[in-house]
């Protein structure tokens, strides 16, 4: 126990390490017995973060980063509306009201008007078997008759899922040649999941969210995850998917979170996200920038705690955009955050959240899934930092380790959250982390603290002790992760 430690600080340390390190022993012993060691195997020292092994690269392709819900889900809607085959929806939550355009038709009205001519398809998580949190399987039911009612909408609820987990992925599927792939869920639940760029004060809840749209050969690994469910949901037969032809020059991965002993198709499940977090934050050597909903994954701690300790470089950083209140799990977040901040005795760390625009306003939620390492390493998808998805939810991401496209997905991004053009946020990522986000949260700080209108998007997560909650977040584990 160190002097500045009081002797309950000390107990809720040493017994939160202990549930933790119980924990990840339960997770390897899992991975092992399920067949996949060899996501546990760090790469050898050297080697640069890059594909996940046993997944298929797809050459050829067309991606697009489409930042926040105005963007995407305007190209949903359009995607949809000229569907020619089928369309094809999975997600954790849809609300037949919701609106993916502010002058369109509801949801439901969309997808029963698109119905009339070709099938349409949606696959929704039933909800927990316990009124516990939302959305209610009750909720669920009765959505699912709002889409089908006068409707030719085939809607199924899923309730193949691990005890107080999800169906968490976020996928549109137009005739098996366009996918979209994010954090975006269409419904109503949580805040304005339709805001925009400038995330202007309506009296809802921002939502900073972001999704990819693909084209090209890895949209059949998109399309054949969803008809390989919905045929094990239903008992009906989708046709396969075809493969479509190159698009582009962008290589493509698809990655999943499937639980083992979830579904008949892959009994030992597949957590190649996992795999390619694991591998990625230990081969980065100059940055690692990570948008997150939440941070509660110990494994992935661990590995940022040591490149914090032994950086591979000088100048290397972590830069963090987090919610300020996650909806669940604060606790958990706020732990993990106390081991990273106690982990930076060089300032390497930078962990920031989204303002909205006025001191009154109800801010903005960091819903994204984002991960850039080294300007060669995105991903972009559903999965959470924590154990819910690269464990137990059912989850996608998309990986590419095209350079142009990591590159300028991060300056985009930066670009939003520091409100400057691109070219003011270009240069070396780890100088622009010093002196243009540091300068930013150090300017905002002060601001924030008198509860005064923000002169910055950008503040620095502050009021945290360098060991916070370390105990909640491993016992929240422990009884819904293990």
């Amino acid at each position: 126990m160190t002097s500045r430690q009081s002797p309950l600080d000390f107990l809720d340390n040493k017994l939160g390490g202990g549930v933790e390190a119980a924990i990840a022993a339960e997770h390897r012993f899992r991975l092992r017995r399920h067949g996949h060691a060899a996501l546990l195997r760090p790469p050898a020292p050297g080697t640069p973060a890059g594909w996940v092994d046993g997944v298929p690269v797809r050459r050829g392709n067309r991606m697009e980063v489409l930042v926040d819900g105005e963007a995407a889900l305007r190209r949903m809607q359009e995607a949809i509306e000229g569907a020619r085959s089928h369309v094809h929806i999975a997600g954790w939550h849809s609300s037949p009201d919701f609106l993916l355009r502010p002058e369109g038709p509801p949801l439901r009205d969309l997808l029963a008007q698109k119905a009339q001519s070709v099938p349409v398809r949606l696959l929704i998580w039933a909800g927990p078997p316990l009124p516990v949190f939302s959305p209610s399987r009750g909720h669920v039911a009765k959505d699912r008759i709002d889409f089908q009612r006068d409707s030719r909408i085939e809607c199924e609820l899923d309730k193949r899922e691990r005890t107080m987990h999800c169906h968490h992925e976020k996928l549109v599927i137009v005739d098996d040649e366009i996918a979209f792939v994010g954090g975006i869920d269409l419904t109503h639940l949580g805040g304005n999941r339709l805001d925009g760029n400038r995330h202007p004060n309506d009296g809802r809840l921002g939502w900073h969210d972001c999704a990819s749209v693909i084209q090209g050969p890895a949209v059949v690994d998109v399309a054949r995850h969803f008809v390989d469910r919905w045929r094990e949901v239903t008992g009906r037969d989708v046709a396969d998917p075809r493969q479509s032809e190159p698009a582009g020059e962008v290589d493509l991965q698809i990655l999943r979170t499937l639980p083992n002993s979830i579904y008949g198709f892959l009994p030992d499940g597949e957590f190649s996200i996992l795999g390619a977090y694991l591998r990625a934050l230990r081969a980065a050597e100059r940055f690692i920038y990570l948008e997150n909903q939440f941070l509660w994954s110990a494994e992935v701690v661990d590995i940022l705690i040591d490149k914090l300790r032994n950086p591979p470089h000088p100048d290397f950083r972590l830069l963090l955009v987090l919610p300020l209140r996650p909806n669940n799990g604060k606790d958990t977040t706020r732990g993990q955050l106390g081991r990273l901040l106690g982990a930076d005795s060089h300032n390497r760390l930078l962990a920031t959240t989204l303002l909205g625009p006025t001191a009154d306003s109800p801010g903005v939620y960091v819903h994204a899934k984002i991960g850039i390492i080294d300007d060669r390493w995105l991903t972009i998808g559903s999965a959470n930092l924590n154990e819910h998805s690269l464990y137990n939810d059912t989850e996608m991401n998309v990986l590419t380790l095209d350079e142009k496209l990591a590159r300028t997905t991060r300056l985009q991004l930066w670009s939003e959250h520091l409100d400057l053009p691109a070219d003011q946020v270009d240069g070396d990522p780890s100088s622009v982390i010093d002196t243009v986000w540091r300068t930013q949260c150090d300017e905002q700080d002060p601001v924030s603290a008198a509860h005064q209108d923000p002169i910055h998007r950008v503040r620095r997560i502050s009021g945290l002790s360098r060991r916070v909650d370390r105990l909640q977040g491993p016992l929240r584990g422990l009884l819904v992760d293990g």
